[in-house]
């Protein structure tokens, strides 16, 4: 299994922390992790190291700003982040490791993010994995926020989600702040992931799990259909008896599903 390596990523005053397994090569795109809402490098846990191997691709994961080991923030999230996460923060990443190509694989928000940074930076973008990713603001999905705030009412949970961003119990509801503040506010309830799949020009795979909390089938749906600007440019998977977190309820499937869309690149795994 690959090793993992730590380094920071330095971005105007902001320390990102980020991991790679696997060798970074100029031959072959590095899959980049983006995270969801909560998450953090930590939170992956063995499933970087895992993809590495069956990939036989680099694989990177950061900390955004404000989560895990990264530098805290307190400001709010603006209506606009999931777009800006391409710039400068995944931008830099990309440049201070020296990668050139890479495929996005985002989970939950972080499949937002790798839409949208994809079509920020098509040279460098050569695919596009959501997993259990919103494509807008459905009932669904605040439902499951303020179930979830419910739950963080108590104090130890809250305790440990901290465990994961820095044991920090100011960052770590500054964290859940960002998410349910966000996602509840009115001025977010208009937010599409339309423009930027419109503007894709990779191939882009949606997985979702059939029961997910957060969301229904219709985000993996609209991803695939709106991606498709040329024929198999979009498409998408369902994961029976699967939640939220595919990668962790059902990882077998979701690295065999990653090596399928890597075969479809001419990308050949191990």
């Amino acid at each position: 299994m690959s090793q993992q390596q730590n380094v920071r990523i330095e971005v105007g005053g902001v320390a990102l922390h980020a991991s790679t397994w696997g060798q970074l090569h100029a031959a072959r795109p590095a899959i980049v992790l983006l995270h969801d809402s909560l998450g953090s490098v930590a939170l992956w846990r063995d499933f970087p190291a895992h993809l590495a191997a069956r990939s036989a691709c680099a694989v990177v994961a950061y900390d955004r700003y404000g989560f895990g080991q990264s530098t805290a923030r307190t400001d709010r999230l603006s209506a606009d982040f999931i777009a800006a996460e391409a710039r400068p923060w995944l931008q830099a990443v990309l440049q201070q490791l020296g990668i050139g190509r890479a495929i996005l694989f985002g989970h939950s928000v972080g499949g937002g993010m790798a839409v949208a940074a994809a079509a920020q930076m098509p040279q460098q973008i050569v695919g596009v994995i959501t997993e259990s990713a919103q494509a807008f603001v459905e009932d669904r999905t605040l439902q499951g926020i303020r179930a979830a705030r419910i739950d963080f009412a108590d104090p130890q949970q809250v305790a440990r989600l901290a465990k994961y961003h820095g044991n920090d119990l100011r960052q770590a509801r500054w964290v859940l702040d960002a998410w349910i503040d966000t996602w509840l506010s009115p001025t977010f309830a208009d937010w599409s992931l339309a423009p930027a799949l419109t503007q894709l020009q990779c191939p882009v795979l949606a997985l979702h799990g059939e029961h997910d909390e957060y969301g229904t089938q219709a985000h993996p749906q609209m991803i695939a259909t709106l991606a498709a600007a040329f024929p198999g440019q979009g498409r998408y998977q369902i994961l029976p008896q699967c939640a939220h977190v595919p990668h962790r309820e059902q990882e077998a499937k979701v690295l065999q599903a990653i090596c399928d869309f890597l075969a479809d690149l001419d990308i050949p795994t191990a």
